[in-house]
């Protein structure tokens, strides 16, 4: 069957390639999906797969431990699930993608349009291509080679288009998991490089506000610039991120990401006027953090950090930093790595693709950490891709070649195990 497999993608890759192209192009920026889901539900339609849209519900979600506030409503948002039913009692198996993608902005950093999905040699481009719309439409192809082969598939297989991922999965894939949409194993396919990731760390966002006086700046002596007192906060959060760069290190992730954890200062809003000594200042940091730590040690940890920045500063004494933590706040994932799911995953890739695949961890997260909270098995493995939030992405189609046969051959071992 693996050669009926190669055969169907191969002589069927340029319809794959086309279809990631269509997706590419539309503009499914987090928080703006519903064009993209109209599209996938198509897509399932013609599988004749059984549909259902779920509109995240709020009061529901938001009780899970792991939810994640994006603050974007989820009034006509909605995930587009399509189910192929097998033919006795298999294994169940969920093959996940996101539609939503980060902002292109700004523009002029692209060589090209980003929402064009030109293809220049092997590569496809445009915001989404590689995180995630070319995995997405894997999933996709990998379920319609073996519908249209005529095999018949021994369990279940869930297709999940889901938003929000971008913004922390809490509406998207978790929204779908409390819904009850829960299989033996799944399978998220982002832009891992066709190798197989199986941990994630710990990521959290916070907010600092410090307090200035304002004044003219033709009597800026009677005022207190907030954005001075902020470099004191940034330049400790910054020699912190240097110490934990060279001092935490988790192997999985090194392997994945290069680097275990970050500290990044990604927001810093000050000012108004040229002429006014500024009276506020707000930065906005996310830290990623291991296996080992938890979110309350990490919190600890920046917070006396920024306190101990500004001691001795009577101003600060009087005035001092204020920290909130929004958005992202989860704790590191990690898979056994001896589960049999993950055994056979890697034992079918290699045997699919002819050679070795690497286990690895990411930095950054992703939505099958959810699996954890259900008691399942969960893991990535998804196409080569270069520049994911970053101008002239792209991702390499011979991989998603790959990633569909990987996939088709998946779904048959894992539903007969």
């Amino acid at each position: 069957m693996k050669e009926k497999i190669r055969l169907y993608i191969e002589e069927n890759k340029e319809e794959l390639f086309k279809t990631i192209q269509d997706v590419v192009r539309i503009k499914s920026v987090v928080g703006n999906e519903q064009e993209m889901q109209v599209y996938m539900k198509k897509k399932y339609e013609e599988l004749n797969l059984i549909l259902h849209e779920i509109e995240p519900k709020y009061e529901k979600v938001s009780a899970h431990e792991a939810f994640i506030d994006s603050g974007i409503p989820f009034e006509d948002r909605k995930n587009i699930i399509g189910i192929h039913k097998g033919v006795s009692n298999g294994k169940s198996l969920t093959i996940h993608g996101h539609v939503d993608v980060v902002s292109p902005e700004p523009y002029s950093n692209w060589t090209m349009d980003p929402w064009s999905g030109d293809i220049i040699g092997n590569k496809l481009y445009g915001r989404g291509s590689a995180d995630m719309k070319a995995g997405l439409i894997s999933n996709l192809f990998a379920l319609k080679t073996l519908i249209d082969l005529g095999y018949p598939i021994a369990g279940d297989v869930q297709l999940h288009s889901v938003i929000e991922e971008e913004a922390g999965g809490g509406g998207g894939a978790l929204a779908c998991l409390e819904e009850g949409f829960v299989t033996d194993g799944y399978i998220s396919t982002e832009p891992h490089n066709l190798n197989m990731t199986i941990s994630h760390g710990g990521i959290m966002y916070f907010r600092v506000y410090v307090k200035g006086r304002t004044a003219h700046a033709g009597l800026a002596h009677e005022g207190i610039n907030a954005i001075s007192k902020m470099m004191k906060i940034l330049s400790a959060l910054d020699e912190l991120s240097e110490w934990r760069a060279k001092n935490v290190k988790f192997d999985l992730f090194e392997k994945g990401s290069g680097q275990s954890v970050h500290l990044n200062l990604g927001v810093l809003k000050a000012g108004d006027w040229v002429s006014t000594v500024p009276g506020e200042a707000i930065l906005e940091g996310r830290i990623g953090f291991i296996p080992g730590e938890t979110r309350e040690e990490i919190k600890q940890l920046v917070q006396d950090t920024i306190m101990k920045s500004v001691l001795g500063d009577e101003w600060m004494d009087k005035n001092p930093p204020v920290i909130e933590w929004f958005g992202w706040s989860t704790e590191p994932w990690y898979q056994d790595p001896e589960n049999p799911f993950v055994k056979l995953f890697i034992e079918n890739a290699e045997d699919v693709m002819g050679h070795k695949v690497i286990m690895v961890g990411r930095a950054g997260g992703n939505d099958a950490r959810f699996t954890q909270y259900y008691g399942k098995q969960g893991l990535c493995f998804g196409p080569i891709g270069e520049n994911m939030h970053g101008p002239d992405e792209c991702v390499h189609l011979d991989s998603v070649v790959e990633v569909a046969n990987v996939l088709a051959n998946y779904i048959i071992k894992w539903s007969e195990s």
